[in-house]
């Protein structure tokens, strides 16, 4: 049994430790610096009351990103460390009925909840490896995000400059954003060169169509109803410009996620790709997400994890709607709901549950949320198992 227990508000500059001794009592309290003289100091306050690094139990809330350098100095020194979700130590604060709030207090809290439930607690895999598909998974997740906010910025001035174009071809495809960096309005095609729009238009491989006729664009243009907008004609390339970089961005991001992640665990992406819809860089980013999935006991506890778990609220005779209740993993959530959208086009399997919950009356979402915990129940009985989907599906 452990005999020490220490809790650690981790803030940017200077956080505080509390540790407590078996019984609760109060055995050292501590405000160190985040530097390497801080963590040290902490390291030595814990060794002053136990006799090895397996004696301790520390912790840390989650706190972005301020957590992890000291996270890896302890564990590197051997101690046994979580890492507790805000949440819990938010709810169990609110067991005290003062309100007071401090660092010292916030500490305390840390200690005094894993005193109590250190036996359930899951241990967070925080190794190298792990943190460094998650950098690539969650960059790659941002850079996602980005492209998308700048094609909606696109789109809102092409509605100014040439309204029309968007319901004639793919705005994004290669050809047409290199051609509207070129023109990047109605007047500039109407006042160009048949011959330079024929040029522009032509697909890099010779071989395949372009996207829209060039005489059938030149026409458009000519009967378009833009404002004009000389402003957004001029910044409309740079944006562009910056759209190009960012995919290129997002392409060599996805390309050494997935290479990371197939040096270390391929057998995992071949088993989750097993599944129809997956792609490799989906299957990347959510072994990024999940870590080791022994951790998990129960797919209940993974649902849990990714904040899917339903929360329901209930008082007498009133019972309102039940939602997720959106408290886990935010990036493995969202992995997770876009693998079950891709699933549920390509698996026959999923499809029919996908359709049979629609038919009972839930929404689109509502039936894809659905259908994630079945593709949970999946995927952690085969990661577990370490055999693939057909094999999963046929001994179920």
């Amino acid at each position: 049994m452990p005999n020490l227990y220490v809790g650690i508000d981790v803030s940017k500059d200077l956080s505080t430790a509390q540790g407590l001794d078996a019984e609760g009592n109060k055995v050292f309290y501590l405000e160190f610096a985040m530097t390497a003289e801080g963590f040290t100091r902490l390291y030595k306050a814990a060794m002053a009351v136990c006799k090895n690094t397996s004696d301790p139990v520390l912790a840390v809330e989650s706190t972005g990103c301020y957590h992890l350098n000291l996270f890896s100095f302890l564990t590197g020194k051997g101690f046994r460390c979580f890492i507790i979700n805000p949440l819990l130590i938010a709810n169990f604060s609110r067991l005290s009925l003062r309100k007071t709030k401090t660092d010292k207090k916030d500490a305390m809290s840390i200690a005094q909840f894993i005193l109590l439930h250190s036996d359930t607690l899951m241990e967070t895999e925080q190794s190298e490896l792990f943190q460094d598909l998650k950098d690539f998974a969650r960059e790659h997740e941002s850079l996602t995000s980005l492209i998308a906010a700048m094609k909606n910025d696109i789109r809102r001035m092409l509605q100014i400059t040439f309204p029309e174009l968007e319901s004639m071809c793919n705005l994004f495809s290669q050809t047409m954003r290199s051609f509207l960096m070129k023109y990047a309005s109605a007047r500039k095609i109407r006042t160009a060169r048949h011959g330079a729009i024929a040029r522009a238009l032509t697909h890099k491989d010779g071989r395949k169509k372009p996207p829209v006729p060039h005489t059938v664009l030149i026409e458009a243009a000519k009967a378009s109803v833009a404002a004009g907008g000389t402003a957004k004609e001029m910044l409309l390339p740079d944006k562009l410009a910056t759209l190009e970089y960012m995919i290129e961005r997002k392409k060599s991001t996805s390309k050494m996620l997935v290479e990371l992640c197939q040096g270390t665990r391929v057998e995992d992406i071949e088993i989750i790709k097993s599944i129809g819809g997956v792609r490799d860089t989906t299957a990347s980013s959510f072994i990024a997400e999940l870590g080791d999935c022994n951790r998990f006991k129960s797919y209940k506890n993974l649902i849990a994890f990714a904040g899917l778990d339903s929360s329901t609220h209930k008082s007498g005779k009133f019972e309102g709607k039940s939602r997720i209740s959106k408290r886990g993993n935010r990036h493995l959530r969202r992995i997770i709901y876009m693998m079950a959208s891709c699933i549920v086009r390509k698996d026959n399997v999923f499809r029919s549950y996908f359709q049979k919950r629609k038919r009972e009356g839930l929404s689109y979402k509502e039936a894809v949320i659905a259908t994630s915990h079945k593709l949970i129940r999946v995927l952690h009985s085969m990661l577990l198992s370490r055999t693939h989907y057909k094999e999963v599906m046929h001994n179920s």
